[in-house]
Parts: structure tokens; C-alpha cells; sequence
């Protein structure tokens, strides 16, 4: 499974705007913080601002904020209404063309791992990916991430 590069950049992004949650952030400051071209980070911020994941003010002065607290940001959510699709292989696509089609236990086994890749997702908000929160691991004990700052 491999997310889109605008997905990677819409997380780090979000990433970004949350720890700087008392004023606006700019489209070069995150480029600049991350070493990535701001026109492909306009396109995602556009994107984040049209599902409603940031708020953008234009003008002089202008940037972005969340639009909603960390905490109710959810992961699957985000990457749901950034990525184009989950085909992982062509038969997951419409009008497929397989002459596995009826046969292939295949596509069942892809598409059970693609809901778990998405499922846990879900089971975490932009809120876990910050400095100093606690990270649940598979054991389920948790660990103190290491207080720095990202961007």
C-alpha cells in the first residue's frame, strides 16, 4: 500500500498548522519547514480547505488553521478525502478488464487489508501525531513520544 504524495502532504501539513495553533500559518513557512515545493502545497492546501480540514484567510496577514481541534481530526477520515482511490491492483478498478474475474481469491485478500490499513487509521486523530501525546502501540501499552518540535 502507497499513499499519494499529496496524501503525505496533507498529513505533514496538518501536522505543522496544529502545533501552531495561536496565529496562521503560510504556504512557504511549511515548505520551507519541510523542503517541498509550495505549488504542490497549495494544491493540498486547497484541497484540505475544501473538505474542510482548514480554514484559510486570504490577504495580507492571511494563512491557514485547523478547522477543527487535533483531537477531532480523524486520520482515516483525512486520508479517505485525500486519496483517489484504494485500487491496489486493477481489478478493484471499475470496467476491469480480469479474466480472473469469479476465480481470484486475490482481490478479497487485498481488499481485507486495505479496510485494516483503514480501520487503523481510524482508530486515531491528528491529535496522537503531536510532540508529548501519548502513542498507543500494538501491545497496547502506551509510550511518551519525545517532546520536539516537528515541522
Amino acid at each position: 500500500m502507497r499513499l499519494t504524495t499529496m496524501t503525505d502532504y496533507a498529513l505533514r501539513l496538518l501536522m505543522y498548522v496544529a502545533q501552531q495553533p495561536e496565529r496562521l500559518c503560510t504556504i512557504s513557512e511549511v515548505a520551507q519547514a519541510y523542503g517541498i515545493s509550495e505549488a504542490h502545497l497549495m494544491k493540498v492546501t486547497h484541497q484540505l480547505g475544501l473538505q474542510g480540514w482548514v480554514e484559510t484567510v486570504r490577504g495580507k496577514g492571511g494563512g491557514m488553521r485547523l478547522a477543527h481541534a487535533p483531537r477531532d481530526i480523524n486520520l482515516g477520515a483525512v486520508v479517505r478525502s485525500i486519496e483517489p482511490d484504494f485500487a491496489l491492483v486493477e481489478c478493484f478498478s471499475t470496467g476491469t478488464q480480469c479474466v480472473l474475474s469469479g476465480q481470484c481469491r486475490l482481490a478479497g485478500v487485498l481488499g481485507g487489508a486495505v479496510r485494516e490499513f483503514m480501520a487503523h487509521l481510524d482508530g486515531f486523530s491528528l491529535a496522537d501525531l503531536l510532540p508529548g501525546t501519548d502513542f498507543p502501540l500494538k501491545s497496547g501499552q502506551r509510550m511518551k513520544l519525545e517532546r520536539r518540535r516537528v515541522p
